[in-house]
């Protein structure tokens, strides 16, 4: 069994990662800690969870007692725990936050989106950055294109998403009242995780020069994502369609459907549908993923999975909420 810790328990991507974690057929989780509501029940703040588990939030952690560590704290905390903490050698880390998401040659994490980097991932790697969430929609969205190099225009996507997207911590912009029947442009050119983008879509296609326009809309929903982008492609709509099926063809969660898909489609599962369509000469995709699975803690286990030589989908097989 692998035996796993979560540090920064308390959050919405922390809660899903239990759920997953202790129905995981080979993972024994061993604690999960936090320093907001160390000495709760896990149930009293995941309330989903009743019945399924027994434990307390830990006010400490055994770094040598684990096998992986999942790290769930907001940004630059992740950073600090490590240069705080003594680390075993063989440990392997999952970091759900954007600290090491960019290459960097000061840290080792490589980028953990499986359809681009799976084979570092089963070769040896011990340090992963879990992607962006908004960023890991637009990027199965292109990668396809920057493998074939057909990233030569500007691009334009516009990226909806749900409340639980900022995280648990209450603030004006997740208060019902607020989010309810409304929705509004935020950080519009400048969302940080456009620098993640670029870099993914550079390691692709080392050509890659084009403008990315990102427009992110705060929705009024729970959780999920939905990134509709469009750009010139001189190809026709049945070749683009084959090239986004050849590509995704050995990997487990993307796929590519003719119909438009629902948001609902996604929400609780570990998967990103993509749609294509050719309009007056632009290509259009429309992906959808959930943020807090595919956008978070389902690729953190699937990650987990390809460390530790398991199929990819161990624990991953989950119904969508649609009808």
């Amino acid at each position: 069994m692998i035996k796993a810790g979560i540090i920064g328990g308390s959050g919405y991507a922390a809660g899903e990662l239990v759920r997953i974690l202790i129905n995981h057929p080979d993972v024994e989780l061993k604690w999960v800690h936090s320093r907001t509501v160390a000495g709760q029940r896990i149930v009293d703040v995941h309330q989903g969870l009743h019945g399924e588990i027994d434990m307390t939030f830990s006010s400490t952690y055994d770094l040598k007692g684990i096998d992986v560590l999942f790290c769930c704290r907001p940004a630059g905390k992740t950073r600090e725990f490590l240069a705080e903490n003594e680390v075993p050698e063989g440990l392997k880390i999952i970091d759900l936050s954007r600290d090491f998401r960019l290459s960097d040659p000061e840290h080792d994490f490589i980028y953990g989106l499986s359809e681009l980097n799976r084979k570092p991932m089963v070769r040896g790697a011990k340090h992963v950055a879990n992607p962006g969430c908004l960023a890991m929609a637009v990027e199965l969205s292109l990668i396809p294109l920057a493998k074939n190099l057909l990233l030569n225009s500007d691009i334009h996507t516009t990226v909806i998403t749900g409340a639980t997207s900022e995280g648990a911590e209450s603030r004006p912009t997740t208060h019902y009242a607020w989010r309810n029947d409304n929705m509004v442009v935020y950080r519009p050119f400048k969302h940080s995780q456009e620098q993640e983008i670029i870099q993914t879509l550079s390691a692709m296609q080392q050509s890659f020069k084009s403008k990315l326009n990102m427009v992110p809309i705060r929705g009024a929903f729970s959780r999920g994502i939905m990134a509709v982008t469009y750009l010139d492609c001189p190809l026709e709509l049945a070749q683009i369609i084959k090239l986004y099926q050849d590509y995704y063809d050995d990997h487990n969660f993307t796929f590519i459907t003719s119909k438009i898909p629902d948001l609902k489609d996604v929400v609780n599962t570990n998967k990103c549908i993509i749609h294509l369509d050719k309009i007056d000469g632009k290509l259009l995709i429309t992906a959808v993923i959930d943020n807090l699975l595919k956008g978070a803690a389902g690729n953190a286990v699937h990650t987990m999975n390809l460390l530790f030589g398991l199929q990819e989908t161990t624990g991953l097989t989950m119904k969508s909420v649609a009808f």
